[in-house]
């Protein structure tokens, strides 16, 4: 399906262009370097517009950040890259090959889980291999369980790939229609049923539940409130993982300096006070110091709820108002540091269960930080061939409530390090030394960082059948403006935002070329096409 996308996508942009050639090449305001305002970026570039990428930060990646450490930089954002294609499929829109700017290692092992007094489980790429790791630590029927489990999470990533994952916009008949001409999708995706329902009805053993519940956080959720249909992440994992050498700022970098080797710019540390607008749309953007750069389009690579707020002016106030009621995803309390670590052989990515997940679910629901809670790890010097350092890195992330929910907490360091190492020694798992204040990100930080965002990481809540059709897109109700990022559809997580990049450029590339007199709309339920710009690259 990707492939053939491609090839129709790549027939329908050259039908508009070829790289450099145009001749009054429009001016792109981006505000914000996330991964989706980069991948924007890089296309429009590509196509020969004159882009400035704009962000607050010193350095490009919005949530691929990275802080000091002894042993230098420790990311402390997203962890996980799956679906590579996304990414090589972006350097082939500018010409080029993703290996020729960062170098990823693809991992044998996708995680390793341990519970209370039980563990290590190891799940793999290879499906057979997971299936014996499960049968070896469970039994045969578990192993069945499995097998069964990875049939549906394929079968419904291969029917929702085109429709919701690639599709610039959603809607209820668009999808109403493709599932009735795939009867087979309805039973398999569970419309009436939880992803922790699904589970129940699938695993017998409840760690098993526990483990394929957990990927409901990856897009800021519950297992026990989000839709079954979240189960198809599980199988863009297995699909493969990489690891980025040098962590996962190394590939907002990558992109970062491939668009300004083609003639794009980036302006740091500069703080977009308002989107500017007159009768016509957007004519630029103004700085807090009071510079003003025009523009013919921006891109706005922020939190939409940003917009609804006013933070950007009034004249844009009235975009995405339904992010002001509808509750807000997951936030994390986030450590990255460097230090020694002893007790149990540790994977790139780890997992540590807590005893009672339904527990834990229901106090991050009601705005508390649970006591007993699952602790995720990312050894990021591990996994790349060669034996980790000495003195690694780490990111250990919690999950936590949005600023909208969560209660004061007053010793929030304190409370934070107790639930962290206390909980990881009864594993047997130490770190020497263990990290300061200074290590922590908290989602009151997470908002000085993103405004907007409540701290929430992965914007509107996932909870609910219907809950991605109210994610905003890429076209708004002001000519020239556009949105891409994680708060977006297609929604949260790295490749995610990354085509929401996708979809902005190609919305301005399609409105720019549009011989229609008013504004060109989405289509109600229309299945994109698009991907890579093929250009000058070399085929893969």
């Amino acid at each position: 399906l990707d492939s053939c996308a491609c090839r129709v996508n790549n027939q329908h942009m050259e039908s508009h262009r070829s790289p450099g050639s145009l001749p009054n090449p429009q001016r792109v305001a981006i505000v914000g370097a996330g991964i989706g305002g980069l991948c924007a970026a890089l296309r429009l570039t590509a196509m020969g517009m004159n882009v400035t990428v704009i962000d607050r930060q010193a350095a490009p990646g919005g949530k691929m950040r990275q802080m000091p450490s002894a042993a230098g930089g420790v990311d402390a954002g997203p962890t996980v890259l799956t679906m590579r294609h996304v990414f090589d499929d972006l350097f082939a829109a500018a010409g080029d090959l993703l290996e020729n700017h960062v170098t990823l290692h693809k991992q044998d092992v996708l995680a390793r889980h341990w519970w209370p007094g039980t563990g290590p489980l190891d799940l793999y790429s290879d499906r057979a291999r997971s299936a014996e790791a499960i049968g070896d630590f469970f039994d045969a029927r578990a192993k069945a369980q499995f097998q069964a489990f990875c049939a549906r999470a394929e079968t419904l990533f291969e029917g929702f790939q085109g429709p919701v994952i690639d599709a610039p916009t959603l809607s209820l008949g668009g999808l109403t229609r493709h599932v009735f001409a795939h009867p087979h999708l309805i039973r398999t995706m569970a419309p009436l049923s939880t992803l922790a329902g699904l589970l129940d009805r699938s695993f017998t053993d409840p760690r098993l539940r526990q483990l394929f519940g957990r990927y409901a956080t990856y897009v800021g959720g519950s297992p026990y409130k989000a839709p079954a249909l979240l189960s198809l992440i599980w199988q863009a994992e297995e699909n493969g993982v990489w690891v980025v050498q040098g962590g996962m700022h190394a590939l907002a970098q990558a992109i970062a300096g491939q668009i300004q080797a083609m003639g794009g710019k980036l302006r740091m540390n500069a703080h977009v006070a308002q989107i500017l607008t007159d009768s016509g749309g957007v004519t630029g953007v103004s700085l807090q110091d009071g510079t003003v750069i025009p523009a013919d389009k921006v891109v706005f690579n922020g939190d939409p709820r940003a917009l609804a707020l006013g933070d950007l002016g009034d004249t844009v106030s009235n975009l995405a108002p339904q992010t002001l009621t509808k509750p807000r995803s997951l936030s994390a309390q986030v450590w990255a540091f460097a230090a020694k670590p002893k007790g149990p052989e540790l994977a790139h990515h780890n997992v540590f269960f807590c005893q009672d997940a339904r527990a834990d679910f229901n106090a991050l629901h009601k705005g508390q930080t649970p006591q007993d809670t699952t602790l995720y790890i990312c050894a990021e010097d591990r996994g790349m061939g060669t034996a980790p350092p000495q003195i690694e890195r780490f990111e250990i992330i919690l999950n936590a409530p949005p600023t909208t929910q969560a209660s004061q907490d007053t010793g929030e360091y304190t409370s934070c390090h107790q639930r962290t190492f206390r909980t990881l020694e009864r594993f047997g798992l130490t770190f020497s030394p263990e990290p300061d204040k200074t290590a922590l990100t908290t989602p009151a930080m997470f908002e000085q960082l993103f405004p907007g965002s409540a701290g929430s990481l992965y914007g509107q809540s996932p909870h609910g059948m219907t809950a991605a059709l109210d994610r905003p897109t890429a076209r708004t109700a002001v000519k020239g403006l556009y949105l891409c990022g994680g708060g977006c559809h297609p929604g949260a997580g790295v490749p995610m935002a990354a085509l929401s990049g996708r979809h902005a450029a190609e919305a301005i590339l399609t409105d720019q070329t549009s011989t229609s007199t008013s504004r060109q709309m989405d289509t109600p339920g229309g299945i994109s096409t698009a991907s890579r710009i093929v250009a000058p690259a070399r085929s893969r």
